[in-house]
């Protein structure tokens, strides 16, 4: 056997330093447990989703929860990502043992009133084409007991492996994880080197990870949940569903899964994400931070880098930086764009400056930022097709803020603090 470290050994260890909150009446899957999760970013552990389910949402809701499901201090977590090599062990366990297939025995949710219907929010679409290995995270619309509708992004891997095998005839296998390790998770919403998803996870676990074969042929790590089934030329309406910003996402033509079986482990706990909520916001910005910090890295010297909750956890950074000269924010600004297209703002600050606390970054633009020569605007730039306020055409208008101070006045910018007497 195989490392197997997982999404129950990190609620453990959560518990015991008393970090969730466990609800023990019970709890609708409708509603109830969705806007509980959203009253506070500590874990919250449910004892009663139903039908002998257990719960568990906010997984991981900030930095610090990060670092905990990566074991390392909170200031080593970005450089430690930066510094991935994608080159973990994957190990076969041997094969996995499913049952038919039932949507209805698992507690997906209803998050809000005019979602398209139950979503799966927190599953990993596992996919195998080609030879080619895939893991991405799509939420997915329960149409039935063994019918899903996936939104699948145009361009990323999973709708590229799946064009590929329609184009040619075949249909695309896939096994979906529920309920895996937070370093599993942040693993599959990470760009990494084609087909590398697994290394990666195993390389964030210390090294090696197990996993077991699909009888589709498909890999999928220890999860809660597994379902296991293909994806083909079929599409259906998918949404409304609330992404990132808070807002109502589009209906969309998507394609059908068709699941053939599950697996579902003994006394079964059910991962649900919050759509727009904490979990969300760090899992989609955490990956991000270490591509922006290696690409400021190639313009000046780079501190920290912050996707904030305030930009959705995705559309605004906060970069912090040693200037070397006095085009540095400027080039940081362009470095960050170039690294996550979908940005839309981005603050460069100084090392006096906590990217991390809003009131600091405030600070920086009141007392540091020059409209006529400290805004760097792009017009016309491709932005995130998740911001409601993009144009038809996809772009939208980026904009850089060098909120740092001019080199060779730092003296006018000394902050008074009580510590400076002798």
């Amino acid at each position: 056997m195989h490392n197997e470290v997982t999404m129950r050994d990190y609620i453990a260890r959560v518990r015991e330093e008393g970090g969730a909150i466990e609800i023990s009446e019970p709890v609708s899957t409708v509603h109830d447990a969705p806007r509980r999760s959203a009253q506070t970013d500590r874990m919250l552990l449910f004892d009663d989703l139903g039908q002998g389910w257990r719960g568990v949402m906010n997984l991981v809701s900030d930095r610090a929860s990060i670092a905990r499901a990566l074991d390392l201090p909170p200031d080593r977590v970005l450089p430690t990502l930066a510094d991935a090599r994608f080159d973990g062990r994957v190990g076969t366990d041997g094969p996995i043992s499913t049952i038919c297939v039932d949507l209805d025995r698992i507690p997906v949710m209803k998050h809000y009133p005019l979602d398209a219907g139950r979503y799966i929010t927190a599953g990993i679409v596992y996919s195998r084409y080609g030879g080619v290995e895939n893991a991405s995270v799509h939420r997915m619309l329960v149409e039935g007991k063994d019918r899903l509708v996936a939104r699948i992004v145009e361009g990323r891997h999973t709708f590229n492996l799946h064009r590929q095998a329609c184009e040619a005839g075949d249909t695309l296998p896939v096994a979906i994880a529920i309920g895996v390790h937070p370093a599993v998770m942040l693993a599959a919403c990470t760009r990494v080197p084609e087909g590398r998803e697994l290394s990666y996870a195993a390389e964030l676990l210390g090294g090696e990870i197990g996993v077991r074969e699909c009888s589709n042929g498909v890999l999928v790590p220890d999860a809660e949940v597994v379902l296991e089934g293909e994806m083909g030329a079929e599409t259906a309406d998918e949404g409304p569903f609330v992404d990132i910003t808070g807002t109502y996402d589009p209906v969309r033509v998507q394609p059908v899964i068709r699941l053939s079986g599950m697996a579902i482990r003994q006394d079964p706990i059910y991962h649900g994400i919050l759509p727009g909520g904490a979990e969300h916001k760090v899992l989609m910005g955490a990956p991000y931070e270490p591509k922006i910090f290696r690409a400021v890295a190639g313009v000046t010297t780079v501190r920290n880098v912050h996707l904030s909750p305030g930009g959705c956890g995705y559309l605004h950074a906060v970069v912090q930086v040693k200037k070397a000269t006095n085009g540095d924010g400027k080039n940081a600004c362009m470095a960050a764009f170039a690294a996550h297209t979908s940005l839309k703002h981005v603050v460069v600050v100084d090392e006096d400056i906590d990217p991390c606390n809003p009131e600091e970054v405030e600070y920086a633009i009141a007392t540091r930022v020059r409209g006529d020569t400290d805004l760097l605007v792009v017009v016309g730039a491709r932005g995130s097709s998740l911001d409601p306020s993009r144009m038809a055409d996809g772009t939208n208008v980026k904009i850089g803020v060098d909120a740092t101070i001019d080199l060779g006045r730092e003296e006018e910018f000394i902050r008074a603090r009580w510590d400076d007497a002798a």
